[in-house]
């Protein structure tokens, strides 16, 4: 891997580090100073360290080349559409944000969804006005989902379209449980208390899990399963459609000449780059 590319993958990889950090630290402060008002507080900072990485992560691909004006200006115009797509409420409590970033993101790969999942939840939030301690939790979830559905598309695409997105969509019905079950975090340990639902400090891995497991099936399963479930559906009916189009703008938006410097060139051979497809 070249000195570039480790540039590139640093600034994500800080991104999910302050990311995981932020949602874990809780389950470490004394018991006193947990509490919501802490978390609203540290909400700004993660915000504002999440999105400066991923501007930079931006500006480094572009300095690359990785990216080019193109790219940028898809990433922001499929994030507005994202976003926008958040007002529409599916059956069952879905929302058509998921739709659209995980079928994008297997599209143009796990980098470019990490960046549309930060974006479109951000621009979500400030179409929707739901702007709270809670969007930076949202904004690293999503992006995570997108960033491991950008990996399964490059398996999946090799796969016939039909059955691309029957994987699809059953890998969208398996995310919806995953974001509730990850956002619940970031509020669960600021809760705690004796109960059989609530997290307290000393239970170990194990109460830890079982006690989150009751706490999920109590306040979000039911929730979670209507939302998977119309990511499931609407995957199926306008993936294949959908897909296809967002194929054809990454084949457009890949670099179709690659410059190479020569390696020894022998007399009368050309010097500084050739050309590949």
């Amino acid at each position: 891997m070249t000195w570039r590319g480790l540039r590139v993958r640093a600034a994500y990889l800080l991104a999910s580090v302050v990311g995981f950090g932020a949602f874990l630290y809780p389950f470490w402060l004394p018991t006193e100073s947990a509490d919501a008002v802490t978390r609203g507080g540290d909400a700004p900072l993660v915000a504002g360290l999440v999105g400066a990485l991923a501007v930079a992560a931006v500006l480094i691909e572009v300095k690359v080349g990785t990216m080019a004006g193109a790219d940028v200006a898809l990433l922001g115009m499929l994030s507005a559409m994202a976003g926008l797509l958040r007002l529409i409420d599916l059956p069952g409590g879905g929302s058509g944000i998921f739709f659209l970033v995980l079928l994008a993101a297997a599209a143009f790969g796990p980098r470019f969804g990490f960046l549309l999942g930060l974006f479109a939840m951000a621009l979500s939030a400030v179409i929707t006005g739901g702007i709270g301690p809670w969007l930076p939790f949202q904004m690293l979830v999503l992006a995570w989902m997108a960033a491991a559905t950008g990996g399964l598309g490059r398996i999946t695409r090799r796969l016939g379209p039909r059955v691309e997105v029957a994987v699809l969509a059953a890998w969208s019905w398996a995310v919806g449980f995953g974001y509730g079950a990850i956002i619940n975090l970031w509020s669960w340990p600021l809760t705690p208390g004796p109960g059989d639902l609530q997290w307290r400090p000393g239970l170990g891995l194990q109460g830890t899990l079982e006690h989150y497991w009751s706490f999920y099936v109590a306040t979000s399963l039911a929730w979670d399963a209507a939302g998977a479930t119309a990511n499931l559906v609407v995957v199926a009916l306008l993936g294949v459609p959908v897909l296809r189009t967002l194929r054809r703008f990454s084949h457009r938006l890949d670099p179709v000449v690659v410059l190479e410097p020569s390696i020894s060139p022998g007399p009368g051979a050309r010097t500084g780059a050739s050309a590949a497809t």
